[in-house]
């Protein structure tokens, strides 16, 4: 039979401070945390903006060149816009991965740090 304590429930366990809260913040693992994560996000999301802008730029402007067909009906606006689904879950796909391999864990650190269980 075990003797160890059960975990405390959400109710018995104390709430960090703000202090505590500005601490860790302030802290080398949760600026390597944010300098990771935005230096994958910012890249990512200005690269997708700027895609997405280039078709709409070309459906408005480059009629001509978006009509023309690839495939029997299938034109290049057709393929471009398919594309644009395609990269939006691509990138989703990719997030997730990087998220559960490089931001979760570090995350999950700072907040057992902060929940008082490392």
């Amino acid at each position: 039979m075990a003797t160890d304590a059960p975990p405390p429930s959400k109710e018995q366990r104390q709430l960090p401070s703000t202090e505590e809260f500005v601490e860790v913040q302030e802290s080398a693992e949760f600026g390597e945390l944010r300098r990771s994560y935005r230096s994958f996000a910012f890249p990512l999301t200005i690269a997708f903006v700027a895609w997405y802008l280039l078709y709409v730029l070309l459906s408005n402007y480059a009629g001509d060149f978006m009509g023309t067909e690839v495939v029997g009906n299938i034109n290049v606006a057709l393929v471009l816009g398919l594309a644009q689904f395609l990269t939006t879950f691509l990138i989703a796909w990719w997030y997730a991965r990087i998220a559960a391999a490089k931001f979760d864990p570090k995350a999950d650190a700072i907040k057992s740090k902060m929940e008082g269980g490392a």
